[in-house]
């Protein structure tokens, strides 16, 4: 059942259109998780979502109720909510104090307040700080402070703006295993705004895309990226072969598609004479030194033309008369002995060949 509902939302500022006909469900229990770029929207649709704002058209519902303008309503509605900024706010005081704050202002006992309090700082793992001054704490340990002082009031809906942003390698990983942990032990709905594109694939149930004030698909991890509807998707998840063609034949749903004079066949519903990108992700594509029978479908001789590293891996350019990225890991580029002007084959299968339409 939804607890959220979004229908046809929009949103102006000085009569700049910042959000337009934003649809969108999230389902109780369920960790959705919204991407783009920065400036695409994503702090605007929390701030309508968590009602500090009013929308400019459309509707919100919370459980079922049309909270959109009514004041009684939001504020009720608002009470079951609880909104992570991305730069976490901390008062001049102990950690236990700024977690226990919104217990306060909700008038709780203080023999209730306690048990609360404690059970949140153990959920983050940050227990041991309760006495220590808030402002003396890292960037990564005020986030996860902040993330219990919304936990305490137990929300049935978490909304956390940009979580990890400006955090280091090990402060990220700490926080993603804490929200793991909170998604696992509080069966709490979630929805997340990043532009970290592998933490929502690594937390999310769901995921929308959001670009330029529109949500332009939603979908599970693995559709928004490996089967994303467009070239601006398919360019914000790290689809590096985007390759523009035109459908040569077909046969049932064996179609192959003409680019710049070679031939790829692909798994698609295209008609002959479409106009239409193939995307293939760098990944996907198996490189050999030789020839060797495959079971894959397309299989390019070309030279490489360039090389990178990226971490552990080596992003490799390739030039098959059409040109080619594909990611290896640096021991088994050394493995094989390639360097640059490499002669190598390229294979992929037909069904690890994305197939959407050409716009121009």
């Amino acid at each position: 059942m939804a607890l959220l509902q979004v229908s046809g939302l929009g949103q102006e500022y000085n009569g700049q259109r910042i959000l337009s006909d934003v649809n969108l469900t999230v389902d109780r229990d369920e960790v959705f998780a919204l991407i783009g770029p920065t400036g695409a929207g994503k702090t605007t649709l929390l701030r309508l979502l968590d009602l500090l704002d009013i929308p400019s058209s459309g509707e919100i519902f919370f459980d079922g109720t049309d909270v959109t303008r009514s004041g009684r309503r939001r504020l009720e509605a608002r009470r079951r909510m609880a909104y992570v900024q991305q730069k976490p706010i901390v008062f001049r005081t102990d950690v236990y104090a700024n977690v226990a704050c919104g217990l306060k202002w909700r008038r709780e006992k203080k023999e209730a307040i306690r048990p609360k309090v404690e059970s949140a700082l153990e959920l983050v793992d940050m227990a041991e700080f309760r006495k220590r001054d808030a402002r003396t704490l890292s960037g990564g340990e005020m986030q996860r402070i902040a993330i219990a002082r919304a936990l305490v009031t137990e929300p049935e809906l978490l909304l956390l703006d940009e979580p990890t942003a400006n955090l280091d390698p090990v402060s990220v990983s700490k926080i993603e295993e804490v929200l793991a942990h909170v998604i696992a032990d509080r069966r709490i709905t979630v929805l997340m705004a990043t532009h970290d594109m592998p933490q929502g694939q690594r937390l999310a149930n769901r995921i929308g895309v959001l670009t330029d004030g529109e949500l332009l698909q939603v979908g599970t991890p693995s559709e928004i990226f490996c089967s994303p509807s467009s070239q601006a998707i398919a360019q914000l998840v790290g689809v590096e072969n985007i390759l523009a063609g035109v459908v040569r034949q077909k046969d049932q749903e064996l179609t192959i598609i003409n680019i710049d004079g070679h031939d790829i066949q692909a798994i698609s519903a295209f008609d002959v004479g479409d106009k239409v990108h193939a995307l293939i992700r760098p990944e996907d594509i198996t490189l050999t030194l030789s020839r060797d029978p495959s079971s894959a479908r397309n299989v390019f001789g070309g030279k490489v033309s360039k090389m990178g590293l990226m971490g552990p891996l080596v992003r490799i350019e390739i030039d098959c008369g059409f040109p080619l990225l594909v990611t290896l890991t640096a021991i088994s580029l050394e493995e094989m002995g390639i360097t640059s002007g490499s002669q190598v084959y390229a294979s992929f299968k037909a069904t690890g060949v994305h197939v959407i339409k050409r716009q121009d």
